[in-house]
C-alpha cells in the first residue's frame, strides 16, 4: 500500500522532519519550451523586444526556487546553498535545466521543479507576442516534459 506522508486522518498537513540529520541534498529539474522557428532565432540573436530573455528568465527562477514553500503549501522552508540554471536549444525547443543544492533535512526537488516551471512560463510571457497567430492563439507554443532528472542525498 502507497503511504502519502502528507495526509493523515484525510487532512493534508506538513511532515514533520525534526528527527531528520542534516545533509548535502541535490535535485536537477528540467522541461522545454516549444517555440517557432523566428521565436528562438530572436531569443538567440537578442532581438527580443521585451530584453534578454533568459538571463529574465534565469532570475525568475531563481526567485522561484527561494519563494517555493509560499507557493507548494506543504513545502518546508529549506536553506538554498546553491542554484544554477541553464538554456540548451534543440530543435523548435528550448530546454530549462536547474540544479538546486541544500544542506538539511529535506529534499529539494520541488525547488527545482518550480525553478523550471517559472523559467518556461518567464520564456512564454516575454515571446507570447512573436508566438501568437492571426487568430491570437498560439499553435507551437507548449511547455511539456517538466520532470526531476536526479536527485542526491548526501552528496
Amino acid at each position: 500500500m502507497v503511504e502519502f506522508t502528507h495526509i493523515a486522518d484525510d487532512r493534508a498537513q506538513m511532515v514533520d522532519i525534526s528527527g531528520k540529520s542534516d545533509v548535502v541534498r541535490e535535485a536537477v529539474a528540467a522541461g522545454k519550451i516549444f517555440l517557432r522557428s523566428e521565436t528562438l532565432k530572436a531569443i538567440r540573436e537578442g532581438a527580443v523586444v521585451k530584453g534578454n530573455v533568459l538571463s529574465t528568465a534565469r532570475v525568475a527562477a531563481t526567485l522561484a526556487i527561494k519563494d517555493t514553500p509560499r507557493l507548494i503549501p506543504m513545502c518546508h522552508m529549506i536553506s538554498i546553498s546553491a542554484i544554477t540554471v541553464d538554456f540548451n536549444e534543440g530543435d523548435g525547443y528550448l530546454e530549462s535545466v536547474v540544479r538546486v543544492k541544500s544542506t538539511g533535512k529535506t529534499g529539494v526537488e520541488m525547488e527545482a521543479l518550480t525553478g523550471v516551471s517559472v523559467a518556461l512560463l518567464t520564456i512564454w510571457d516575454m515571446v507570447k507576442s512573436a508566438e501568437k497567430d492571426a487568430r491570437g492563439q498560439y499553435p507551437v507554443t507548449r511547455i511539456e516534459e517538466i520532470h526531476v532528472v536526479e536527485k542526491k542525498k548526501g552528496v
